[in-house]
């Protein structure tokens, strides 16, 4: 007798998973991503402004980028210059990536960051090691040729 309310609750707590899980959050920019507050909704939407996305990449050369923006916890944007940037979504959530105080240290093989490379952040005044992220496909935002903005 005990098997059916456990069953029924079982089965109760799947289905909320499942339509939790199926949600897609608004303001993300990519499927399945966190939700983004509105200052980093603004933070992607200026950098991406005027740009398309192009062919994912699979690693980037370090020559090739100048700046780092944390915009969440699951998006890094590299820029290259001002018609070029990297939308780097993570393979997972990196705690604590969007507060920009702690310090990214990159385990890198070579010269270039790659898909599947490892980074850990760092707290700047503990030097407390904090999460281990992983870095998924850099795709690169153009402004389209002839477009001096």
């Amino acid at each position: 007798m005990m098997t059916m309310p456990r069953f029924a609750l079982c089965t109760a707590l799947i289905g909320a998973a499942a339509s939790i899980a199926g949600c897609t959050p608004s303001g993300s920019g990519a499927p399945g991503a966190a939700a983004l507050t509105p200052k980093q909704a603004a933070t992607l939407d200026k950098q991406l402004a005027g740009k398309t996305p192009g062919t994912p990449v699979k690693c980037l050369p370090n020559y090739r980028t100048s700046d780092t923006i944390r915009v969440s916890d699951d998006i890094l944007l590299y820029r290259s210059g001002r018609n070029l940037v990297y939308r780097n979504t993570l393979k997972g959530s990196c705690p604590g990536l969007a507060r920009d105080s702690d310090i990214m240290v990159v385990r890198q093989f070579g010269s270039s960051t790659c898909e599947g490379d490892f980074f850990y952040l760092v707290d700047r005044s503990s030097g407390i090691r904090g999460p281990t992220c992983v870095f998924g496909e850099f795709v690169p935002y153009r402004k389209p040729a002839g477009d001096g903005g």
